[in-house]
């Protein structure tokens, strides 16, 4: 559920009692190991640490005018999620943070980023702590634009070679077709030039 709510203090309060006491726990522990420079807010209807545009300009690749997301705290639906960002562009960070957590016996119920639990009894935030510590925002930066952005560029680069082969592909067939065309009516031509009209019968 995305909250309309402009601050993190009024997002909290918004919450019901055991979601804010979850949602607290897991923000103090981020708040805990996070490095200088990323900020915290509101932003996609949750709280989230970022990069700002004072620090990184072309902000995010999918909406420059928002700020790069690294993680997030969002109570949902039917659970509470833990958006790590963070993990999502370093496999060797990403499966250092699962083999920690499902060595502490607790179920891991992971998407590509986003951790999902109902009481916090259900996460150790000491492995959340760890897997914050371990991504300093110059690691970040550097993994973000070496995997998301390189990515998007191989993509663009793919879409602009189908355009171009698509064109050439449509050129040529309505040049062949133009001269299939043009060939059919010469023939035509000919075809009458040979064949005399009915000769008027004398009488």
């Amino acid at each position: 559920m995305q909250s309309k709510a402009k601050t993190v203090a009024e997002y909290l309060k918004e919450l019901p009692e055991d979601r804010r006491e979850a949602v607290q726990a897991v923000r103090r522990v981020i708040l805990a190991n996070l490095d200088k420079g990323f900020v915290e807010q509101m932003s996609y209807g949750g709280i989230c640490y970022c990069v700002p545009h004072s620090l990184y300009p072309a902000g995010y690749h999918c909406d420059p005018k928002q700020a790069l997301p690294y993680a997030g705290i969002g109570s949902q639906k039917n659970h509470i999620g833990i958006y790590l960002m963070c993990l999502y562009n370093d496999p060797a960070d990403l499966a250092t943070f699962q083999r920690e957590w499902r060595a502490t016996g607790k179920k891991l119920d992971m998407g590509k980023s986003c951790v999902r639990f109902r009481k916090i009894e259900d996460i150790p935030l000491e492995v959340v702590g760890r897997a914050v510590k371990r991504v300093t925002l110059k690691k970040f930066i550097e993994h973000y634009e070496k995997n998301i952005l390189s990515m998007n560029k191989a993509a663009a680069e793919r879409a602009e070679a189908r355009k171009k082969a698509a064109g050439k592909a449509g050129a040529g067939t309505k040049k062949a077709g133009g001269k299939a065309k043009a060939g059919t009516n010469t023939k035509a031509a000919k075809s009458a030039k040979k064949k005399p009209g009915k000769k008027t019968a004398k009488r």
